[in-house]
């Protein structure tokens, strides 16, 4: 397991967004798979990390969960599916729109799979990109200015 991982999971700061034992878990899940992505795992090595370190039960297809999948504001509803979403796809892209594509609180589900993607596939591809900058306000523009500046590893 990557040492930052391991930091990861021993950190404080999760509680600090997520008050519930379940919401830290569900984001140090996701935290350690953007890592892990970013170091090159595979997609195998992410999903068996999660599945043994978190205890999150991967063990589904987006197919055999659609027709039942309800709106689930929960990290047990939410970040197993989103992991999900981004192992079946091929491409950012394609990562998203699987998030989407099962409904229910589909914004976080697909806020989720991106990160990961994003890490995996090394970066948002240029059109999405410039798509999104179409629609976005200066101020919202400046906030993302800075925080490259002070990340720019995160780019």
């Amino acid at each position: 397991m990557s040492e930052w991982c391991r930091d990861i999971i021993g950190d404080t700061h999760a509680p600090v967004a997520h008050n519930h034992s379940e919401g830290i878990t569900g984001a140090q899940a996701v935290a350690c798979s953007i890592l892990l992505a970013r170091q090159q795992a595979t997609k195998h090595e992410i999903r068996e990390f999660v599945e043994i370190t978190f205890r999150y039960d991967l063990n589904f297809t987006l197919d055999e969960i659609r027709p039942t999948y309800a709106f689930d504001v929960s990290c047990q509803g939410s970040v197993p599916q989103a992991i999900c979403a981004f192992l079946e796809s091929e491409s950012y892209e394609d990562a998203v729109r699987k998030a989407v594509s099962i409904g229910g609180d589909s914004d976080t589900i697909a806020c989720i799979a991106g990160g990961i993607a994003d890490a995996f596939y090394r970066g948002v591809p240029k059109a999405i990109e410039d798509a999104v900058f179409l629609r976005i306000d200066d101020r919202m523009e400046s906030i993302i200015d800075e925080f490259f500046v002070r990340y720019p590893s995160a780019k």
